[in-house]
């Protein structure tokens, strides 16, 4: 059983910036590409951005590029995903996911575990 848990969240202002933290549980976290999602209020659950197993590769939603930047530690077993020039509709609660082997993708339906969530608040 794989254990993700998200940390970092926070209100801050617009242009802001805020470091989000997953820490992952178990041994395999370096065998599996991870991502980053989000869910506003009253909307459905979104993509934001995924990186391959040693962190070769990325991938953003168009709505964060040049902004947000995904990263990962597979000695910390952590992916994170620093967010800068934050806007208000970046508001959300953040949630890491593992995804099922193979290659990238942004469907939530690829991703087998995830963690509870954080809450981003950006004040205007």
């Amino acid at each position: 059983q794989v254990q993700l848990v998200e940390s970092g969240g926070g209100l801050v202002q617009a242009g802001g910036s805020l470091r989000l933290s997953c820490a992952a549980s178990g041994r395999t976290f370096s065998f599996y590409n991870m991502g980053w999602f989000r869910q506003a209020p009253g909307k459905e659950r979104e993509f934001v951005a995924a990186i391959t197993t040693r962190g070769g590769s990325t991938y953003y939603a168009d709505a964060v590029k040049g902004r947000f930047t995904i990263s990962r530690d597979n000695a910390k077993n952590t992916v994170y995903l620093q967010m800068n020039s934050l806007k208000p509709e970046d508001t959300a609660v953040y949630y890491c996911a593992r995804a099922v082997a193979g290659p990238v993708v942004r469907a939530e339906g690829e991703y087998d575990y995830w963690g509870q969530g954080t809450q981003v608040t950006v004040s205007s």
